[in-house]
């Protein structure tokens, strides 16, 4: 590897997905407060919503999402702020 071409806060991080609960030890300049230990050692944790272990498109699982809820909430903000101009 060269020397001299990565960032000073370039480091291991954790990545740990949401969803799921799994994680990934990725070199990472992101930023964080959170520590966690992943195989005895602690490192800096950045929590992901969705990862490829999360991801229908990877796991091959069909899933939907309940949106219906959001259009909802959507089409009543439209409707209050077109009555009220």
């Amino acid at each position: 590897m060269k020397k001299d071409i990565h960032p000073a806060d370039y480091r291991q991080v954790l990545f740990e997905d949401m969803s799921s609960g799994a994680q990934f030890l990725v070199g990472s300049t992101i930023r964080t407060t959170e520590t966690a230990t992943f195989e005895g050692k602690e490192y800096p944790k950045y929590v992901i919503e969705i990862s490829s272990k999360s991801h229908p498109f990877y796991t091959g699982e069909d899933r939907s999402l309940d949106k219906t809820g959001r259009v909802e909430r959507f089409k009543q903000r439209a409707a209050s702020a077109k009555a009220g101009k």
